[in-house]
C-alpha cells in the first residue's frame, strides 16, 4: 500500500501561483512515476504533469510554461509550482503514483485531494 497526502492548494487571484506538495509513504519502489491530475466540475479527472522516478516529465499543453513538476526521490515527495494562473486552472488537485511493468500496472495509487480555486 502506498499513502498520498497532498498539500499547498488554496484560493489565488488570476496570475498568481501556489506550490504543490504530495508526501508519498509506505511501499514504495524505487522505479515509478508519480504525477498530478485534476478534476474541474462537471469535467473528468486529466493528467496535469508526471514524472519518472528518472526524471522524465510530460506536462498537459494547457499547463506547459507555466507549471513545473518536481519531485525529491530521497523524500519521496512530489511538487507542483504552478504559476500564471488562470481561473480555468480551478480544479482539485490529485497526487498519483503509479508503477507499471511494460503496459501493465502493477500499483496506481491515489491522494485525497486539494482544492486549487483562482479568482478573476
Amino acid at each position: 500500500q502506498v499513502q498520498l497526502v497532498e498539500s499547498g492548494g488554496g484560493l489565488v487571484q488570476a496570475g498568481g501561483s501556489l506550490r504543490l506538495s504530495c508526501a508519498a509513504s509506505g511501499s514504495i519502489f524505487s522505479i515509478n512515476t508519480m504525477g498530478w491530475y485534476r478534476q474541474a466540475p462537471g469535467k473528468q479527472r486529466e493528467l496535469v504533469a508526471s514524472i519518472t522516478s528518472g526524471g522524465s516529465t510530460n506536462y498537459a499543453d494547457s499547463v506547459k510554461g507555466r507549471f513545473t513538476i518536481s519531485r525529491d526521490n530521497a523524500k519521496n515527495a512530489l511538487y507542483l509550482q504552478m504559476n500564471g494562473l488562470k481561473p480555468g486552472d480551478r480544479a482539485i488537485y490529485y497526487c498519483n503514483y503509479r508503477r507499471a511493468f511494460g503496459s501493465t500496472t502493477l500499483n496506481d495509487y491515489w491522494g485525497q485531494g486539494t482544492q486549487v480555486t483562482v479568482s478573476s
